[in-house]
């Protein structure tokens, strides 16, 4: 079951009075975008895989390498989530890991017509009022930068592009692959994006220009590490809102901590909405 947790209703409030007296012309949001901007469970209750499960999963290039993929997921995932590791030695095995697939999809004869296919016959399930949060954005020219480790190329664009919300004020910031003349992937673009090291302070210059004056700043995740896209961005005020998807149990009391706002049960985007209208007066 849905609900909402306000980790500090006063502080929530104070703040919530910051952005509408500063005004739209301050604000930006920041989000991640697999089960933050999507869900996590479809409607009959099955979980929705990620964009890299996904690609993995369909044998979009092969047997082989779908084989190989699942082996590095096996490999590195448990650190990815082992609360017990540090996360220096996380970062550095999520680098490993991200550098390891990469070339495999190279080895592998990832191309663009690959890419393209995926992104035409892959379906995102985006949560219920999403749309309705880009309509808001677009029409209050308030930017969108989403960090993504797994949206690689421009696969995230086509899937706005899908929904006819492909708008100008969206920025998405993920892994981009390198072509030859034929097509083929060569290379990917330095530094990796991986799980644990989105940061906003390494924003294009072309994105960063457009957010650096708006120092009041909405983020959105999914996990305990999404709070550190943040990190190196000079903002002023921060309201963070996380969505916690499934291991409620175990994870409340850390997201409460990290999070102004919960959002339980792979809910929907109803609080952000309301939150926005009442922010955009």
């Amino acid at each position: 079951m849905m609900a909402v947790i306000i980790s500090n209703p006063e502080g929530f409030e104070k703040k919530k009075k910051i952005f509408v007296k500063e005004g739209l012309k301050k604000i930006h949001i920041l989000s991640d975008f697999d089960r933050t901007l999507t869900r996590c469970f479809d409607e009959s209750g099955k979980k929705v895989i990620s964009i890299m499960h996904h690609f993995r999963e369909k044998k979009y290039i092969s047997e082989d390498y779908a084989r190989k993929a699942q082996e590095l997921f096996d490999k590195y995932h448990p650190i990815e989530i082992d609360n017990k590791i540090s996360l220096e030695e996380k970062k550095k095995a999520m680098l490993r890991w991200w550098g390891e697939h990469f070339k495999l999809l190279i080895d592998s004869g990832l191309n663009k017509k690959i890419l393209d296919d995926f992104a035409k016959n892959t379906n995102i399930y985006f949560r219920e009022g999403v749309l309705d949060f880009l309509d808001l954005l677009n029409e209050k020219n308030i930017p969108l930068v989403i960090i993504s480790s797994s949206g690689f190329g421009t696969l995230i664009p086509e899937f706005f592009r899908k929904e006819n919300k492909l708008y100008s004020n969206i920025f998405s910031i993920s892994n981009v692959f390198e072509f030859n003349e034929k097509g083929e992937v060569v290379k990917i673009k330095e530094p990796i994006i991986h799980s644990l090291n989105k940061k906003e302070a390494s924003l294009p210059e072309n994105v960063l220009e457009k957010v650096l004056n708006r120092k009041n700043v909405i983020l959105l995740g999914d996990g305990l590490e999404d709070v550190q896209m943040i990190s190196g961005f000079e903002y002023d005020n921060l309201i963070k809102i996380g969505f916690l998807n499934e291991g409620v149990e175990e994870n409340l009391e850390g997201f409460k901590k990290a999070y102004d706002v919960v959002i339980i049960g792979d809910g929907d985007f109803g609080f952000v909405n309301s939150f926005m209208r009442e922010i955009c007066g």
